[in-house]
């Protein structure tokens, strides 16, 4: 019988990728991180997030989870990688006047990363890891890759949060849930007598708060001066972590002759430019630090399909290799607040090519 090590939250979706293992004939071990320091101010809250005070509860409710499913459970605690690996890549990117995608890295370096290595060293053994992510994989023999697919419900698709995994990473992994709707789960849930998850939250962001500044010290941040496209002063910012392209909130601006968002911010001056919201619009981007997924790197451009965020519907595009690495999206239609930081991913139908950091 194989061993699978599942990474499990308590929620619905890891404890029934556990029970649909199960099922399946494998033998399930039960891992959960614990990455909260509380030494960061960070106050209870009813908005959900994996880095918090809440983090107790989740690991209580992993711990009754598999206590229920009958299976081994074992805290792994990572606080000091998860600051390395996730908040510290958060805080250098925001202060570069960047946008960060700290979901994207914590589920390459933590989940598939330095929980697996400690688990590991922990004298845990297994021969597969398992997520509860709506998502697939598969190896291709024609290229002999392992590929990551779009789940089948494509509503719940999470293949973008993993567009960083290597060969290795994809290879060893296992998703119970990229072939099962949401509402098949929920119905699978109650027909086994788990419908307590059913009703429970589930975690949707990175922060307990929206407070980004609590994992900043004081003076890293400095207010600055807003620009409008003309280079006219119009107003004052209280720190660029604050803010990322496209928002119109808490600009704090008035008189202005049409709704002003930010188009861009610039680390060095510590400054934002403002302006009409069509000057959002733009059709093509470069990206780096690419890492290539379903499919070698490619050598001459190629029809895709884009994602420039997690909730962007993606867009029709033409990507094109570069000689030092990068690539370039190009797309055929305008897309909103193509942002720096945040990580562009591509497919081809429902495979995931790969995926690159805007710059």
């Amino acid at each position: 019988m194989k061993k699978v090590a599942l990474g499990m939250s308590g929620g619905i979706d890891s404890t029934m990728s556990a029970l649909l293992l199960m099922e399946q004939g494998y033998e399930v071990i039960g891992l959960t991180m614990s990455i909260w320091d509380p030494s960061i101010p960070i106050e209870e809250s009813t908005k959900s997030g994996c880095f918090g005070p809440g983090e107790v509860d989740d690991l209580a409710a992993a711990k009754l989870a598999s206590e229920k499913l009958g299976i081994e459970h074992h805290v792994i605690r990572l606080q000091e990688g998860f600051r390395e690996n996730v908040l510290d890549y958060f805080c250098s990117t925001y202060l570069d006047g960047k946008t960060p995608n700290p979901c994207v890295f914590c589920n390459q370096r933590m989940k598939f990363g330095l929980l697996q290595a400690q688990a590991r060293a922990a004298g845990i053994e297994y021969d597969l890891f398992a997520t509860g992510h709506y998502v697939r994989n598969r190896y291709d023999e024609a290229s002999g890759r392992w590929q990551i697919l779009k789940a089948l419900d494509e509503t719940k698709d999470q293949s973008y949060f993993l567009t960083f995994l290597s060969q290795e990473q994809i290879k060893g992994a296992i998703f119970p849930l990229g072939s099962m709707r949401k509402a098949d789960l929920k119905a699978f849930a109650a027909e086994r007598g788990w419908q307590y998850l059913i009703k429970k939250k589930e975690s949707q962001d990175f922060l307990e708060t929206d407070d980004y500044g609590v994992l900043f010290e004081e003076d890293t941040f400095q207010p600055g001066n807003i620009y409008d496209l003309d280079g006219k002063l119009v107003g004052k910012h209280n720190g660029l972590i604050h803010y990322t392209i496209g928002q119109r909130r808490n600009l704090g601006l008035s008189g202005m002759p049409e709704p002003y968002y930010v188009i861009s911010i610039d680390a060095r001056d510590n400054s934002l430019t403002v302006g009409p919201g069509q000057h959002l619009l733009g059709d093509r981007l470069i990206a780096g630090d690419v890492n290539w997924v379903s499919v070698e790197p490619i050598a001459s451009p190629r029809r895709v399909s884009a994602k420039i965020r997690l909730a962007h519907e993606a867009a029709a595009a033409t990507l094109i290799p570069r000689a030092d690495g990068r690539i370039e999206l190009v797309f055929d239609e305008p897309q909103l607040s193509i942002t720096p930081g945040q990580v562009a991913v591509f497919y081809d139908q429902d495979a995931l090519l790969g995926g690159g950091i805007i710059e």
